[in-house]
């Protein structure tokens, strides 16, 4: 269709609200949002229930804090999966009929965990697959462990997810190809 010069179309713009989430954070919701967040060493559990179109995503930072308390955080990886769990129930969603995705759990510093044995995206990542599976839900797909970080984002709408893979933090290969 063309259109005189003076007049343009209205052209429908994706409407979707993005959340961006920061360490220690989780994010419940359904249609009309979109979750990104940045990881590490830390994990997101994504949990995703096609049929209401509602999900949640975590970003955690160790697997548990191993200290009994009355107030849940979610900076850690067994209490983030229990808050993501009680708010998916309160809008009516059984956490066990939802689909499970895991991303994260990089080595962002291999010197540290060459010298001094620290595998925090490791302990990370197998955190997050003995939560999904005392709580059986399934996990349609991980991508788990390796060097660097991971952009992640999650459309609530779809119930895709995409990730894209960048460089460790100890990894100057960047500055050397730039300065020869």
């Amino acid at each position: 269709m063309t259109y005189p010069s003076n007049v343009q179309p209205l052209l429908k713009r994706d409407s979707a609200i993005d959340i961006f989430l920061q360490p220690g954070e989780y994010f419940v919701g359904g249609q009309g949002f979109r979750v990104r967040t940045l990881l590490g060493s830390c994990v997101s559990v994504i949990l995703w229930h096609p049929g209401r179109r509602v999900g949640a995503m975590s970003h955690f930072l160790l697997p548990s804090r191993n200290v009994a308390t009355d107030t849940l955080d979610g900076r850690y990886g067994d209490e983030a999966v229990e808050l993501m769990c009680r708010d998916l129930r309160k809008q009516g969603v059984d956490p066990a009929a939802c689909e499970a995705r895991i991303a994260g759990g990089g080595e962002m510093f291999s010197t540290v965990a060459f010298r001094h044995g620290v595998h925090i995206g490791q302990n990370n990542g197998e955190m997050a697959r003995r939560l999904l599976k005392e709580r059986r839900i399934a996990v349609r797909a991980e991508d788990l462990f390796g060097q660097g970080y991971r952009q992640v984002v999650f459309d609530m709408t779809q119930g895709q997810v995409w990730i894209r893979h960048g460089g460790r933090c100890d990894d100057n290969s960047a500055s050397r190809r730039s300065a020869q």
